[in-house]
């Protein structure tokens, strides 16, 4: 009988003891990265060397073109004249639109972004025969 009491009793002690949580938090700590930082000139220059890729086919145009515009910037006029001027080699007129609606809407609410655009790439446009959204009236559905 006192082997009973004793078991529940030292039962109930060890329970009581374990209040505390048996794990340690982790500590907070940030990773700060110590590569070079890349100048906007550098970022352009990148970019107009990837589309300027004479070999390059239309997944890799449709890959760098989904990374551009995955970053919060709008594309530079000479970045975006590598990458029509890339799919006039690929003789794809649809990427080439696309590119041109991915841009205005990237520009979102600032309205004086894509007409800029527009008119610095003109000369090209009109060189490679791409027609705007706006020409083709498909910028209205």
């Amino acid at each position: 009988m006192f082997r009973a009491v004793y078991r529940l009793s030292s039962a109930g002690a060890r329970t009581l003891v374990r209040t505390r949580p048996r794990y340690a938090a982790p500590v907070a700590s940030r990773c700060y990265s110590h590569g070079k930082v890349e100048t906007d000139e550098e970022f352009d220059a990148r970019w107009v060397t990837y589309f300027s890729k004479p070999d390059i086919d239309g997944w890799e145009l449709r890959k760098g073109m989904n990374t551009l515009i995955g970053y919060d910037l709008v594309p530079e006029p000479k970045v975006l004249d590598s990458a029509l001027r890339a799919c006039r080699r690929l003789n794809d007129l649809a990427s080439a639109i696309r590119i041109l609606e991915a841009v205005k809407d990237k520009a979102g609410p600032h309205k004086d972004i894509y007409p800029y655009l527009i008119q610095e790439l003109q000369p090209t446009l009109a060189e490679l025969g791409i027609s705007t959204p706006e020409e083709l009236g498909i910028d209205k559905l």
